[in-house]
């Protein structure tokens, strides 16, 4: 398998989601933190525009801007679709990076802890997901394979390879030192683990590691003219990846009616109530737990 040379660590996608930006500044200021012999690691301020005024984004959510045929239309020139444009030449061009590896650092409102999100299951990512578990016991594996890395249009799917470290919870534009201490931990210890796979010394790992996949969406309840009439049961908030079963109540309606889950299987959900995704109604992302065979 192919070794990383050039690694990205990448801070401020979302504006408002302070860790990753301040965690950049600190690692800009000791590049000794980031930095192993065996690949050039580099800091990339994503969107320092959102960041100066104080938003999640200007015009659009930069972090959804990079899927191929977006980045290949150029009438597509609001700033972040400007911006992904300027990303993916500093880092790709997707399909042919320069970049071999980034990490994406990112802030939830949401009870998730820190999670490790991949987007594959090759040998490289199923020994991270190892390899993290086994020294962040709180650590959530968390897998969105549903499509190809190249199709989606995240900014870590630009290079060879690419992972979200998402934490939570965390207000929008406000720090906490547990959740600032997670994301340097998990970030420190994925470094650890790509030097120790350019150098064939990764250790000896767990055979199986508890995992989720990403199943599918759900939105808030709402009315025929799409107005919001309802929000989160109090029985699911802060619960992030405990199970849901098929009628367990999900939703509370201001009229006092209780909505259930009406899904065919346990569900794991996260990025419950998440704030940054009122504009859609999004209420929380399903997954189902599987055993991640190393």
């Amino acid at each position: 398998m192919s070794r990383f040379s050039q690694v990205a660590i990448v801070g401020g996608t979302h504006g408002n989601e302070f860790s990753g930006i301040y965690a950049l500044k600190q690692w800009q200021t000791n590049t000794s933190v980031t930095t192993r012999d065996s690949f050039s690691t580099e800091h990339v301020f994503a969107n320092p525009s959102a960041y100066h005024a104080n938003k999640r984004y200007l015009d659009c959510d930069l972090n959804r801007q990079f899927d191929p045929q977006g980045l290949a239309d150029l009438t597509l020139t609001n700033y972040e679709q400007s911006r992904a444009k300027v990303l993916n030449q500093q880092l790709g061009p997707k399909g042919d990076p320069r970049v071999d590896f980034i990490i994406d650092l990112h802030n939830t409102t949401s009870n998730m802890g820190p999670t490790l999100i991949l987007l594959a299951l090759d040998t490289f990512n199923k020994q991270l997901a190892a390899y993290i578990s086994e020294r962040m016991p709180d650590a959530i594996i968390l897998v969105e394979d549903h499509l190809e890395p190249l199709q989606h249009a995240f900014l870590c799917s630009v290079a060879k390879q690419g992972v979200i470290v998402e934490v939570g919870p965390q207000p929008q534009s406000v720090l906490r030192h547990d959740v600032m201490e997670s994301m340097q931990e998990m970030t420190t210890h994925i470094l650890d683990f790509v030097h120790l796979f350019n150098i064939d010394k990764v250790p000896e790992l767990p055979a199986q590691v508890t995992a989720y996949r990403y199943k599918e969406t759900l939105h808030l309840p709402q009315n025929a003219q799409g107005e919001r009439i309802g929000m989160v049961h109090q029985n699911v908030q802060d619960k992030d990846f405990e199970p849901i079963v098929p009628g367990d109540p999900l939703f509370m309606c201001f009229d006092g009616r209780e909505v259930a889950w009406e899904g065919k299987y346990t569900a794991y959900p996260h990025f419950i109530n998440e704030a940054a995704y009122y504009d859609n109604n999004i209420a929380m992302s399903m997954a189902e737990m599987f055993s991640l065979t190393v």
